[in-house]
């Protein structure tokens, strides 16, 4: 018990459940020490049951999957919107250079626009 973090209390509480369980103790001796009835008893010790068998269950491999924060998620969204607002100015390059080389086409296209 005494590499077990957790207050005194619970620690003992704890001691006399497996010492029930190990049968070196008495549920009515174990009451008498923790100064509890045998009803509260029976519940600490089916809690305690309990807590130790989820705890020992089956858990899923790895490690759990990263939530990202709301700064980091805005800063994924900014990272996103520069993305395709420099593919938008990349456009408007090239149909600038193409306008000058070409400059027929380019009055060609805009009489044909409504």
């Amino acid at each position: 018990m005494d590499k077990l973090s957790g207050d005194d209390a619970a620690k003992e509480r704890l001691r006399m459940v497996l010492e029930t369980l190990a049968g070196t103790c008495r549920v009515s001796e174990a009451c008498q020490r923790l100064n509890i009835s045998e009803q509260r008893f029976d519940q600490v010790r089916v809690e305690a049951l309990q807590a130790a068998l989820a705890a020992l269950g089956p858990k899923p491999l790895g490690r759990p999957p990263r939530t990202p924060s709301p700064a980091e998620t805005e800063a994924e969204q900014l990272r996103a919107r520069v993305a395709e607002l420099e593919a938008r100015l990349q456009v408007a390059a090239v149909r600038t250079e193409v306008a000058a080389i070409l400059p027929h086409t380019a009055a060609a296209a805009g009489k044909k626009t409504p």
